[in-house]
């Protein structure tokens, strides 16, 4: 045995020497325990900012949190953690023995997210983007609330251990504090009052120790139950990432199709880019974009074969002296001194050998006008279920980006009966471009009704008329869509062809689903200078040649 200092006289039997003993190294102490953190990600100041305000603004993600809140009670700090694990370019997530024993589902599910591969796929789309990192969290909700579900237990237990730390944390201040008072009561009193301090001193610490294994007991627990729930979990975590990394990309893509920029939409409130990402998700655009989207990335490969005084597609060799045509074998020649002298003999006289080329120029320079038919008859879908309208809306949608890479204005026309029409304009000099509203308003507008040709077209030509008197710019074009034939009268169409003349305007027609406004003879072929018939709904490129002569 080994030996044991006697207490003096007047000093009593304690325990509370091995309790100072134990003290500085006991993990139970709140005085020397590490901090347990209630945030499983690791966030400054100003990502938690950026999360109370996508909070405020989201009521999508107040009321998951609102009610997740009745299943755990730290669901808040779990929808916290998930997004910002979606939003920060690079999470750190804390050790697991850092966290608060309250916290350590938390922990389990988040760490499950992070190191599925499927999130890293997400983390692509939300990185530094709070708007689709909120949306993030929301697509994962469901899945969320099926993990707090699985680990129901562990929830309990690891309550039953964070009120167990606690009791031991309140247990081991009173230890302080009895101590405290016996050391007072010793320099004030003399030894007899002190006594009586170091007795309850005694009975706390063992108060301290009880509630010290009970917490160890509680923790273990709620470690079993965790990693019992943690397969459950895991799998719950990669099928969520997956379902959310997909509702994000299929956003985004829909924002692509529409024409809304990245820049456009980082500008944008949260409320105002959740209220559009509902509104293109539902009723007929959501059938529009993959179709828009098709129109505007066939409308983008026409406008890279038009370049301004440039050359265009090669057809074979000539004579001449542009140096930016010359081919390889006669620049070979370059690398010998003998024959430098002979390529500068060639070249003041014209006849280095080089490519030849057909060079295609943008002739436009007024306004482009969409005339879009939307009587009842356009409603009719085609093959693969795509409407005569929603073709025409993507091809007038599609003109519009043409005309703003090319400055010119572009204007709008719903047409149906003679008295049905209205007009949208986006002029190319506005102080700043048109937003999606307008253009939303454009492709959603239906008039029904019959067929006129005659209002829509003088709209137009008034239009023109007005384009040239304001500014001087003739050459405009006219797009006239539609997939009827109707009458004009003798008297109009003598104004339209002065019209024609004065304003050098010209007119493409496009016979969405009828052909017999193409036949010869028809009054959309005696309207139009260049017209083409459009069978198959589903192509676009039946439009293409559209997007390199205007």
């Amino acid at each position: 045995m080994s030996e044991r200092a006697e207490p003096a006289p007047d000093e009593p039997p304690s325990r509370s020497g091995t309790w100072r003993g134990r003290s500085d190294t006991d993990p139970v102490r709140h005085t020397t325990d590490p901090v347990r953190h209630t945030a499983a990600v690791v966030a400054d100041r100003f990502d938690r900012i950026t999360w109370r305000d996508t909070y405020e603004q989201s009521a999508g993600l107040r009321e998951v949190a609102e009610e997740l809140t009745g299943r755990h009670g730290h669901a808040t700090d779990l929808l916290t953690d998930v997004f910002l694990a979606a939003y920060k370019v690079r999470p750190r997530l804390r050790e697991r023995a850092e966290m608060a024993p309250s916290r350590l589902v938390n922990h389990t599910v988040v760490s499950s997210l992070v190191e599925s591969p499927e999130f890293a796929q997400l983390r692509r789309e939300t990185a530094g983007d709070p708007y689709a990192a909120a949306m993030a969290v929301l697509a994962q909700a469901a899945a969320v609330r099926r993990m707090l579900e699985r680990s129901r237990e562990a929830q309990e237990r690891a309550a039953r251990a964070s009120r167990a730390q606690q009791d031991a944390d309140d247990a081991a201040a009173a230890v302080d504090e009895a101590l405290r008072r016996a050391a007072d009561e010793t320099d004030e009193d003399g030894p007899a009052p002190a006594a009586d301090a170091v007795r309850q001193a005694i009975d706390a610490a063992d108060a301290a120790d009880a509630a010290e294994a009970a917490a160890r007991r509680a923790a273990q627990h709620a470690t079993r139950a965790l990693a019992a729930a943690a397969p459950g979990i895991r799998a719950a975590a990669r099928n969520a990432a997956g379902k959310a990394a997909e509702a994000v990309r299929e956003e985004a893509a829909l924002m692509r199709a529409w024409g809304v920029a990245p820049g456009e939409l980082e500008r944008m409130p949260f409320d105002e880019r959740a209220r559009l990402a509902e509104r293109l998700r539902t009723g007929r655009l959501a059938r529009w974009a993959e179709l828009i989207g098709r129109f505007r990335q066939m409308a983008d490969g026409e406008r890279a074969r038009k370049m301004e005084n440039a050359t265009g597609e090669l057809v074979g060799v000539t004579l001449g002296d542009d140096l930016s045509r010359v081919i390889p074998s006669e620049l070979a020649g370059l690398g010998l001194p003998e024959l430098r002298a002979v390529f500068a003999a060639r070249y003041a006289a014209g006849e280095l050998m080089l490519y030849d080329a057909r060079g295609e120029r943008p002739t436009g320079q007024g306004a482009i006008i969409a005339c879009v038919d939307t009587s009842h008859s356009m409603y009719a879908a085609g093959p693969g279920g795509v409407t005569r309208e929603a073709w025409s809306k993507a091809c007038a949608l599609a003109l519009l980006d043409q005309a703003r890479h090319a400055g010119r204005d572009f204007v709008g026309i719903l047409f149906s009966a003679a008295d049905k029409l209205q007009v949208f304009r986006f002029p190319a000099d506005a102080p700043r471009p048109a937003g999606i509203d307008p253009i939303l308003d454009f492709a959603e507008t239906f008039l029904g009704g019959g067929t006129s040709y005659q209002a829509p077209l003088t709209a137009a030509a008034g239009l023109l008329a007005e384009e040239f008197d304001d500014a001087a710019r003739t050459r405009g074009d006219i797009v006239m869509i539609t997939d009827d034939e109707c009458g004009v009268t003798e008297e109009w169409m003598r104004g339209w062809n002065d019209a024609k003349h004065r304003l050098g305007f010209r007119v493409f027609g496009v016979a969405v689903g009828a052909p017999r406004a193409t036949e010869t003879g028809s009054v959309l072929e005696a309207l139009c200078d260049n017209l083409r018939s459009i069978e198959d709904l589903t192509d676009v490129h039946a439009a293409a040649d559209l997007f390199r002569v205007i």
